[in-house]
């Protein structure tokens, strides 16, 4: 089940100040938590991202599925997130890219890092989002 996997990851992550081994091992992943849109409840996903000047990015592929992930419709409802980085636990504001040339070009510098994300693209039919993390001073 995705959320015991999740679980798994996030309890690993935190008892290892973000380092988490298996299939994510060497990779740096976040922690980001969610306002549920619909429950109001906290929901947190671990993501992999990469930095991009002063944001953090991250990619709503969930893993090339024809629906965006849970945490995409939680941002676009309340985009106040709260974003853990190793041992840093920060607040941020999300804002998702859908279209244009700055989504793509974010998607494209994803795939450089991690090439996976291109079979995700190509095995959905929709646009996958782009979601940037500006840190709240």
């Amino acid at each position: 089940m995705a959320s015991d996997w999740n679980t798994n990851i996030i309890e690993e992550f935190r008892a290892n100040s973000g380092k988490v081994g298996g299939p994510f091992a060497g990779r740096e992943l976040l922690l980001l938590t969610t306002t549920g849109a619909k429950s109001g409840l906290p929901r947190t996903n671990p993501l992999a991202f990469i930095r991009d000047g002063g944001h953090i990015v991250i990619i709503a592929s969930k893993a090339g599925a024809p629906t965006n992930p849970d945490w995409y419709y939680n941002v676009r409802a309340n985009p106040e997130v709260t974003v853990e980085l190793g041992t840093d636990k920060f607040q941020a504001t999300a804002t998702p890219i859908t279209e244009g040339p700055e989504r793509d070009r974010l998607y494209a510098a994803m795939v450089e890092v991690m090439p996976g994300f291109a079979d995700y693209a190509e095995k959905t039919g929709r646009v996958i989002p782009v979601v940037t993390l500006t840190p709240t001073p």
